[in-house]
């Protein structure tokens, strides 16, 4: 435990944006996890929509520095790619 008091408030911010970093990241991670799962029972339409909803959480947490820009570029590419195989074989 810290003993002065600017440590202290330091792990006090820190707490707060460790279950702020949380949140982001559950938000984006369910919406991979559900566009996966879409994707892995063939549903297109649903996959495509999905897939909006995870870009634009991939984009917040990525402004908010909570993943670093290019892993966000980098998960957003594989599952376009994905969606779009799906597309095509249907």
């Amino acid at each position: 435990m810290p003993i002065k008091k600017s440590a202290k408030k330091y792990m006090r911010v820190t707490d707060r944006k460790t279950l702020r970093n949380k949140v982001v990241k559950g938000v984006f991670r369910n919406a991979i996890k559900d566009t996966k799962e879409n994707i892995a029972a063939g549903k297109v339409k649903e996959a495509q929509e999905l897939l909006k909803a995870a870009i634009k959480a991939l984009d917040k947490a990525a402004q908010k520095k909570v993943i670093k820009k290019n892993t966000a570029a980098r998960k957003k590419s594989r599952l376009n790619a994905a969606v779009k195989k799906l597309a095509l074989k249907k």
